[in-house]
């Protein structure tokens, strides 16, 4: 499976009280082409940025409509080439 970033702006005003709902319909939705594996709120640039596990970007795409019509959604397929962790530089 390859990685991906989904991006969501969202606005500086999200809350996980908000939040909650759509993040449990996506998890109820989840396939084994297309898996959620975390998230980040960056509210400076009102984005939600998710990390996710999958065959392809529509496969994600498809899991958000279901789960949360029009939120929206910009994905990004990682390259493999150039992820590194800082442990790879111990």
């Amino acid at each position: 499976m390859a990685k991906f970033l989904v991006v969501h702006p969202v606005g500086k005003e999200l809350t996980l009280e908000v939040t909650a709902p759509i993040a449990k319909a996506i998890k109820a939705n989840l396939t084994v082409d297309a898996y959620w594996t975390q998230s980040k709120y960056v509210r400076e640039e009102g984005k939600l940025y998710c990390e996710w596990d999958a065959k392809d970007a529509p496969s994600i795409q498809k899991v958000i409509d279901k789960a949360a019509p029009g939120f929206p959604t910009e994905i990004y397929k990682l390259d493999n080439a150039f992820m590194v962790q800082s442990e790879d530089f111990r």
